[in-house]
């Protein structure tokens, strides 16, 4: 019975789980906000304050010029508490925001649930119709943003106005 409860693994074409979350910046977004507007990079991370996840944070965050060029909200996630990530934003000086979902429920919408505990490291491209165009799941943290920009080009995302 466990099994049939598990959500089967997201794949490209597939629509993307709606969510509603608070986020680092004191907003509350919704997938379904941005339908019919702008492409969404939702970029899972596993841990506020470790090494790997701080890596990453800074990356999006002091390239975030060059990810800004594309017509695209973009955020990491975690299930941890939002005031955890908001110290984690500010530390990071990250201007992007980081939603929390410490109740696991997006997480485990997503697939990305990983021993009930912590996200895996994975990110997701959903296009204006809200289709999942790509799914990352090797992301490098270093050069994450970069990462981010060449998939951005290659998906067609339109530029920024």
């Amino acid at each position: 019975l466990a099994m049939t409860a598990q959500a089967q693994e997201l794949k490209v074409g597939d629509p993307a789980p709606d969510f509603k979350l608070q986020a680092s910046d004191g907003n509350t977004y919704s997938l379904s906000d941005f339908k019919d507007k702008q492409a969404v990079v939702i970029a899972w991370f596993p841990k506020a304050f470790t090494s790997g996840c701080t890596v990453e944070c800074k990356s999006l965050a002091e390239n975030g010029d060059l990810i800004r060029k594309y017509d695209v909200a973009y955020f990491m996630a975690s299930v941890d508490p939002l005031e955890e990530n908001i110290g984690f934003a500010e530390s990071t000086g990250a201007d992007f925001p980081l939603l929390s979902d410490p109740s696991k429920a997006v997480a485990e919408a997503y697939g990305v649930l990983q021993g009930g505990a912590f996200a895996r490291r994975e990110t997701f491209y959903i296009g204006v119709d809200g289709t999942i165009l790509k799914i990352d799941r090797q992301v490098q943290p270093g050069t994450s943003a970069q990462d981010m920009v060449a998939n951005l080009a290659g998906l067609g995302i339109a530029l920024a106005n």
